[in-house]
């Protein structure tokens, strides 16, 4: 790896704001100071006064390899990913195969070696019969394990308590869950059937994946997991109700931890009647009542970071009616764009995003090296040009699928220029292909 030195940036980092260059070397950050222009290397990037934050940990993401290549792949959902100022991702197990063994898990790890651009570690997946094969994780090995509490798709459901139990009493790693109690959807989904046919309304997507469906699996899983001491992670909280049930002390002192996605901070029930499936997502985008609470739980400290859910289809199969329409949309590209908004807006301080994106995240999972702007760790960098928008078109996507749910908005910052590694990977709305992402490491001693 060779040299870059970057200049003239407005460091976001750990809390406070400073201007200061960085020069890299062998992927690393090798010093931070000031005045070190005079330093010889092979490449600068002079940013002029741009922001320059640790690049975005994007904990949940379904970039659909191996086994789904019309919706994306690795290798392009990675450059989506770092262009949206993504730098690290970790992706789930219902690919084709599932993850549900070791065998399975290391051959998703050779396809990221292969394509990601990005940095990448991928979840082990649970089922109704593979707990011995749970029990042989080696917690060094990926980032967790996921269990589907009620199924957004696939065939990945784990609905057994016996099941639940025996997962969450030897799981020898995190568990991230997705929460939704399917025996209420589908009396919910059965019920508006009965009034519409197959023509349910995009607009009563909430209402079928209700708060209730939510709460009640939500809270099911923090009891078993107080109950067996698991580290659980409950993935994309969705309602206030269920942000209000986590505690707000710091991540090192918690055994349960809560993530948001970024588009339940972008979106509310209201915009069903303009974007119908385009937003249809598991569990759903709700009311601007359940937005407050995220954005007030992300403030209180009792929802700890910020991820996309990024999970892409073609748009032929979003056009179908309400059941036929699959659930998921792409999002990595336009992520920080979206969450800046936030602070163009005064509700996040840039210090904040960082927090929510990439330090607690390196935290929460135990990241080694990564997620801080410090000497001696790992280079993944994006800036932020908080004075030059973008506006969001499907023709610019660059995820297999080729559309957004933003189309047509006007983002007030963008990103600049992505680093991954050292390696400068995107710069001024150009990608710079090519494998250059890592197996991402551990610190697990921490887990008990």
């Amino acid at each position: 790896m060779g040299a870059l030195l970057i200049l003239n940036a407005k460091i976001v980092n750990e809390n406070t704001i400073f201007d200061g260059d960085i020069y890299i070397r062998n992927g690393r950050i090798d010093k931070i100071g000031k005045d070190l222009s005079s330093m010889k290397v092979q490449q600068v990037l002079d940013i002029k006064g741009k922001y320059l934050l640790p690049g975005m940990i994007d904990d949940q993401v379904h970039f659909r390899d191996p086994g789904m290549p019309k919706k994306g792949d690795i290798c392009s959902e990675s450059q989506a990913a770092v262009a949206g100022g993504v730098t690290t991702f970790f992706d789930m197990p219902n690919t084709i195969p599932n993850v549900l063994d070791s065998d399975v898990l290391e051959e998703k790890m050779k396809l990221g070696a292969e394509k990601s651009l990005a940095n990448y570690s991928f979840y082990h997946g649970a089922s109704n019969d593979n707990l011995e094969a749970i029990k042989a994780i080696d917690p060094l090995a990926c980032c967790g394990l996921k269990v589907f509490m009620g199924a957004s798709t696939g065939n990945m459901l784990v609905d057994d308590e016996e099941t639940l139990n025996g997962v969450f009493k030897h799981a020898p790693l995190l568990v991230a869950t997705h929460c939704e109690d399917t025996p209420i959807i589908i009396d919910n989904e059965e019920n508006y059937r009965q009034i519409y046919g197959d023509d349910i309304p995009f607009e009563l997507h909430p209402k079928i994946r209700s708060e209730e469906a939510c709460y009640k699996s939500s809270s099911f899983a923090i009891e078993l997991a107080k109950n067996h001491d698991t580290r659980l992670h409950v993935l994309h909280i969705s309602t206030a109700k269920e942000a209000e049930m986590f505690s707000d002390a710091s991540i090192s002192e918690k055994r349960i931890t809560a993530e948001v996605c970024s588009h339940f901070l972008a979106f509310t029930e209201e915009d069903y009647a303009e974007k119908g499936s385009l937003i249809k997502c598991n569990p759903a985008i709700k009311t601007e009542v359940d937005r407050a609470g995220l954005f007030q739980g992300l403030m209180d400290g009792r929802l700890d970071i910020i991820a996309t859910d990024h999970a892409p289809h073609t748009w032929d199969e979003k056009q179908g009616n309400y059941f036929q329409a699959p659930s998921g949309l792409p999002l990595v590209q336009y992520v920080m764009p979206s969450l800046l908004e936030h602070y163009q807006d005064g509700i996040f301080t840039l210090e904040f995003i960082v927090e929510k994106t990439s330090h607690a995240v390196a935290e929460l999972f135990n990241i080694k090296n990564r997620g801080y702007i410090r000497e001696g760790y790992w280079a993944d960098l994006v800036v932020m040009d908080t004075e030059n928008g973008i506006t969001a078109r499907h023709k610019d996507v660059i995820s297999k699928c080729a559309w957004t749910p933003f189309d047509g908005y006007h983002f007030r910052s963008s990103v600049y220029a992505t680093v991954v590694n050292g390696n400068l990977v995107y710069i001024n709305n150009k990608i710079r292909k090519g494998a250059q992402g890592k197996r991402v490491e551990f610190n697990r001693e921490k887990l008990s």
